[in-house]
């Protein structure tokens, strides 16, 4: 895809966090380019802020999920996004190299603990989407996970997702839950090379959401709801046609296949999102508490989003 000049500029004077990905994956620049873009994340701009919220215990905000004191019974809508979990799947979402974070891993073995039952942090918790965040984090940053692991490959429900609600008795699979899942097992596949038991969970599970087109309900062929087209970033564990194909994307990369047909409903859902300047809007926030915002404001256009959708399309659009 040919960017033009001003989009291509205006992606680029962005944090490190940002612009090494639009170096590697929108441009083409070679290794030695993107990688020392990427060492600034580090030492520089967001990357660096967030590290220096950390605690010397090795958690932030003093808790696993939620900051340490938080009133469970508040009627404030969201969730704070200061915690141990959401800061480092941020941290390595950016790209930070886990060198930055050497003891980490063992400092959390040692001292965090879930806020549900006081589990180990290391060894996942009843939630599938805390469990996939923490399957990746882990594989990043040096911890045996493959407990977990193992427990997504038991936890697949019938129809091939998943369902942080299955311990309150739910049998049927969540679009969110099924591809925080999936997200966490490509990340561990990625750096461990997996099994063949946890690669044919994470396909039965792509599958749950393709035989749905990404955003269909499968009686009806409708659309589940506003909110699988609606654009934010971070995407945190919300679901999203931008956040399902660009994981889609990764997943296909990485098996070596071409993308499936069935993407093309969600992919033209993106498509049709794309001012006509090429950016694409931030439409709202995830309420709660961050330690600093690190995108534009809703209605203002997203150099987050931009990326995400011009690198679903390229993929996309050179399929053939």
């Amino acid at each position: 895809m040919e960017l033009d000049p001003e989009l291509r500029d205006w992606m680029l004077d962005t944090d490190p966090a940002l612009r090494w990905q639009v170096e590697r994956d929108l441009l083409g620049a070679p290794h030695e380019v993107w990688r020392a873009t990427r060492a600034r994340v580090a030492t520089e701009g967001m990357g660096a802020r967030l590290l220096s919220h950390q605690d010397p215990d090795g958690q932030w905000a003093g808790g696993a999920y939620f900051p340490k004191g938080f009133d469970f019974e508040s009627t404030e809508p969201g969730q704070p996004w200061t915690a141990t979990t959401w800061s480092l799947n941020t941290l390595r979402e950016w790209g930070l190299d886990a060198s930055a974070l050497a003891g980490t891993a063992e400092k959390l073995d040692a001292n965090s603990r879930w806020e549900y039952n006081a589990l180990p942090y290391w060894g996942g918790e009843v939630d599938a989407c805390i469990n996939g965040f923490t399957l990746a984090n882990g594989a990043w940053l040096g911890a045996d996970v493959s407990g977990i692991a193992d427990w997504l490959v038991e936890h697949q429900l019938a129809e091939g997702g998943w369902n942080c609600e299955w311990v309150e008795g739910s049998t049927r699979s969540s679009f969110h839950s099924t591809l925080n899942s999936l997200k966490g097992i490509l990340s561990y596949e990625i750096a461990t090379g997996g099994s063949e038991q946890l690669r044919s969970a994470r396909h039965a599970g792509e599958e749950y959401l393709l035989r749905r087109h990404l955003m269909r309900r499968l009686s009806t062929a409708e659309q589940v709801g506003d909110w699988v087209t609606s654009f934010a970033y971070p995407f945190r564990h919300v679901y999203g046609v931008l956040n399902a194909t660009d994981y889609f994307r990764a997943a296909t990369l990485h098996d070596g296949t071409a993308p499936d047909p069935r993407l093309g409903d969600a992919v033209e859902a993106v498509r049709a999102a794309r001012q006509l300047d090429g950016s694409w809007l931030q439409e709202r926030r995830h309420p709660g508490a961050v330690w600093f915002e690190v995108d534009v404001a809703p209605g203002e256009p997203s150099p987050w989003l931009t990326f995400f959708g011009t690198r679903v399309l390229a993929w996309w659009d050179a399929r053939t």
